[in-house]
Formats: structure tokens, C-alpha cells, sequence
């Protein structure tokens, strides 16, 4: 996504997967604007804490000047809640790298939906 677009980026469905290894987990957060087709990812937190601090860039409008951060504690009341072994995070982050489709996202969170 360049730099016009992702001024234009306003996410839709906010995904929070949780990678448990034996030593300890990983975090990372996606967002995914349906309607434009992009998608971005924050990654590498050990600690929920610490993602749940980090302020995350947030659009209001498309096309508008004006933007704010939000921290993705605030986030993480919509978001998607995964909690993933490593081969379905594999799986995650190839679905995340391939042409954006619905239906296969769909099925991806259907399937590894944690109730």
C-alpha cells in the first residue's frame, strides 16, 4: 500500500492473534478495510500490555486531513480474539499476504474462532 492510500485507510475488522510457543506468546494486531482492499499489521509483542499501550494511527474519514491515535486497548474491545497454534499463524499470515477475499477470511475466522 503506498503513502496516498494508506492516508485513505480506514479499517473495518481489527483481528487480535495470539501465538502461544512453549517459551512464551507473541501478539499482533491486523486491520482490514474491506472496502479499499488494504490491510496493515502491528507485530512482535511478547506482552499484552504492551500492545494493549501502543497507540495505533486512525482515520476518520477517507480523504480527510485529520487523524488521531488510539490506543489498541480501545481497539481490542471490537477486535477478533485468535488464539493460535504455530501452524494455523502460519496459515494467518499467508491469508493476510494473498489478494484480499471475504470468503476466505471468512472461513479462517470460522474455523479458528476461539468462543
Amino acid at each position: 500500500m503506498n503513502r496516498r492510500q494508506r492516508k485513505k485507510f480506514i479499517p473495518f475488522t481489527w483481528i487480535i492473534a495470539t501465538k502461544q510457543t512453549e517459551a512464551h506468546a507473541y501478539y499482533a494486531l491486523y486491520a482490514i478495510d474491506w472496502k479499499r482492499g488494504g490491510r496493515l499489521s502491528w507485530e512482535g509483542w511478547n506482552q499484552l500490555e504492551d500492545l494493549l499501550q501502543f497507540h495505533i494511527p486512525i482515520k476518520r474519514k477517507a480523504g480527510g486531513r485529520k487523524s488521531f491515535s488510539q490506543p489498541a486497548a480501545k481497539i481490542a474491545k471490537r477486535a477478533l480474539h485468535l488464539h493460535l497454534n504455530e501452524v494455523q499463524f502460519e496459515q494467518l499470515e499467508q491469508l493476510f499476504y494473498q489478494s484480499l477475499s471475504k470468503k476466505r477470511w471468512r472461513m479462517f475466522i470460522q474455523t479458528n474462532r476461539n468462543l
